[in-house]
């Protein structure tokens, strides 16, 4: 009888604590494979095996909007604990939020969507607020001369993208000059960017918004005098600050957007703890040569 009393407890015991690990799923718009987004997946890992949660993450193969909305609405009907998304078109995406929402599912938003969280009922926004990151790149650039820049844009539809653009004119003061290129296409985009340059060799400032961008520009650029910047960090974007070949690029610090997360919606679903601020603010920051180095080592473990 003794043994089966402890048999009963320990299985018991051991379904309660089943019973109480937090599962949570990620959806995000970029793909793990993305040097970006693969050190946001990094941050997720850190903070689920630090919590013990179990976490799902996924994403569309590419920038895909139906598809993306398709994964939410999984997501929704697997009933987690907690469910993390990113948000690069409210308009687009705003159903299946909801309906999590609705189904008592808490929700936190990461990276993009900063202007629409709290209106989709998301509890929280781990990132920066776009707009404004673009408006110090602008006004960094035209502290450095520059008069007549472009912006090239990757994911065009994602609104986070169009703000950043928007921020990046008015910080300069000059009119908008949008290139849209494709994600995964750097041939693509090392031509349109020489093609800009050569219609209108006064240009002398681009902006790239992410590393997929940066890269293939960098090869666009070799040999030429102009101002170049980039939003998020890559090995190639920490090697060409560190020579010199870049401005600046904007840190979003978005292992953290991945990290955070986690943590928050662990501690909320088994405390009922959550941040007084709607918006937890990773970025913006500026990785410049002086400071590429000590980034650098952290770049190789994949946190930065």
């Amino acid at each position: 009888m003794r043994k089966l009393f402890w048999a009963l407890m320990l299985a018991l015991g051991m379904g309660l604590g089943l019973a109480q690990q937090v599962r949570i799923v990620v959806v995000s718009h970029g793909q793990a494979s993305d040097p970006f987004w693969s050190v946001v997946k990094n941050g997720v890992e850190a903070a689920a095996k630090e919590t013990g949660a179990r976490v799902e993450y996924r994403a569309p193969e590419t920038f895909d909007m139906v598809r993306m909305a398709q994964l939410i609405d999984a997501a929704v009907a697997s009933r987690p604990s907690g469910l993390v998304v990113s948000i690069p078109d409210g308009k687009a995406l705003e159903r299946s939020i909801r309906a999590a929402v609705r189904a008592g599912i808490p929700v936190i938003s990461m990276n993009s969507g900063s202007d629409v969280a709290e209106s989709l009922g998301v509890l929280v926004h781990v990132g920066q607020t776009e707009y404004e990151a673009g408006l110090g790149a602008g006004q960094r650039m035209k502290a450095a001369g520059v008069k007549n820049a472009i912006c090239i844009n990757q994911e065009v539809g994602n609104v986070a993208l169009d703000l950043r653009c928007k921020g990046f004119f008015d910080g300069l003061g000059i009119k908008a000059n949008v290139i849209p290129v494709k994600i995964g296409d750097p041939t693509g985009i090392r031509n349109a960017v020489l093609a800009a340059l050569q219609r209108d060799p006064s240009i002398d400032g681009v902006l790239t918004l992410g590393p997929t961008a940066a890269e293939p520009v960098l090869q666009a650029l070799e040999g030429k005098r102009v101002v170049f910047g980039t939003f998020d960090l890559s090995p190639a974007v920490l090697t060409a600050l560190s020579q010199k070949k870049m401005a600046f690029a904007i840190d979003q610090q978005q292992w953290l957007q991945g990290y955070l997360p986690i943590i928050l919606l662990n501690n909320y679903v088994k405390y009922g703890l959550l941040p007084a601020n709607k918006v937890i603010m990773t970025g913006p920051g500026f990785v410049t040569a002086e400071n590429a180095a000590q980034v650098i080592d952290l770049s190789k473990k994949g946190i930065r």
